[in-house]
């Protein structure tokens, strides 16, 4: 959103075409508007209209063809991708990546002093269980703003990590279930979920997400996955995709843990959008953490649970203390609600889309 409460021009354009695609109006293989012709249509710029088709393709709804122009590649009767499934080549890229992601220590260190003088001996107290108010209350506004995400604090549990997170995902939901993993995936989510006594499923990744060949097959009733440039193959799903592992844990009464490590440092301008804020069923556990974007010393991340799960985590495992220093939980509140937080990531995104 800009300064003055209102949408830029080309997020405008976006929502529009978006929601005619959804709704219909505009058909899978559908042509859209040329640039030039819808730019004249609405009395905007070419390069506004290109923004919001740029937009549009990252997150899967259109394809651009060259020399041809843009076509709708979302269907919403099957939920089945129309990305071709070849299979994926893996990369190898470090888990711990570049400096020039780092937070600036600069605004880090201020903002600790911040925190001692205006806090006290607060940072001495003991945290409630999900983590101290404040910062769940910071994560859930920055989570509406950015994501679209609607989580009250209450729904949010702060935990050391995310192996610890996926520990607790496992504790709550039980060990007799099936887990389904992508494969290739971050290899200690399986270790954490087996040595809980899960047995996991792997699900081989094609281009663009869980192949719906393997979905199909799969015996298991809980789905992991990383939508977002899935570790360590890069894979990000498009909407297609999402809406194909909605429908799946749908159809089989299944829970999916939403793991959103990496998405926030996408070279979009707008912010992936997480297949929490897409169900409607209170069926997807959304976990992230601050390690990619603050520092990897910062062993903070945080689940969000539906509100259907709510009242069965809290008489589970209501019994755990938090486990993250008080003193770093308001540190990182302090950086959510100052704006120096998504200073920072904006400004790594808008470094990535220089070096395109």
């Amino acid at each position: 959103m800009s300064a003055n409460g209102k949408e830029y021009a080309y997020m405008n354009i976006y929502w529009r075409i978006r929601s005619d695609i959804e709704s219909g109006a505009y058909r899978y293989g559908t042509k859209l508007p040329s640039k030039r012709s819808l730019a004249e249509k609405l009395d905007t710029s070419v390069i506004t209209v290109q923004h919001a088709y740029g937009l549009l393709c990252d997150e899967g709804y259109i394809v651009s063809k060259q020399r041809s122009g843009y076509y709708v590649s979302y269907k919403e009767s099957d939920f089945i991708s129309h990305s071709s499934e070849r299979d994926v080549q893996i990369k190898t890229v470090p888990i711990e990546r570049a400096a020039e992601n780092s937070f600036p220590f600069t605004v880090l260190s201020k903002t600790m002093r911040k925190v001692i003088l205006d806090r006290g001996d607060r940072i001495l107290k003991k945290s409630d269980g999900q983590g101290v108010y404040e910062l769940r209350s910071a994560i859930s506004s920055y989570l509406k703003r950015t994501v679209g995400i609607v989580a009250q604090p209450e729904q949010i549990v702060i935990g050391a990590g995310a192996e610890y997170l996926y520990s607790m995902v496992v504790q709550f939901l039980g060990n007799k279930r099936g887990y389904a993993l992508e494969k290739p995936s971050y290899r200690k989510i399986q270790q954490v979920y087996e040595a809980n006594g899960a047995v996991c499923e792997l699900l081989e990744l094609g281009s663009n997400g869980i192949k719906s060949s393997c979905l199909k097959s799969s015996c298991s009733t809980v789905l992991h996955i990383t939508p977002f440039n899935s570790y360590p193959s890069l894979v990000t799903a498009d909407v297609s995709k999402r809406r194909e592992y909605l429908a799946w844990a749908k159809e089989r009464n299944a829970i999916i843990i939403e793991d959103n490590y990496d998405s926030e440092l996408t070279v979009s301008k707008k912010n992936e959008e997480s297949v929490f804020s897409m169900s409607n069923a209170g069926n997807v556990i959304y976990i992230n953490t601050f390690s990619r974007t603050i520092s990897p010393a910062f062993r903070v991340g945080y689940l969000v649970l539906p509100t259907e799960m709510c009242a069965g985590f809290k008489e589970k495992l209501g019994f755990y203390a938090c486990p993250v220093p008080v003193f770093e939980q308001f540190v990182i509140a302090e950086l959510l609600e100052s704006g120096d937080y998504e200073r920072h990531i904006n400004r790594v995104r808008r470094n990535k889309r220089k070096e395109m």
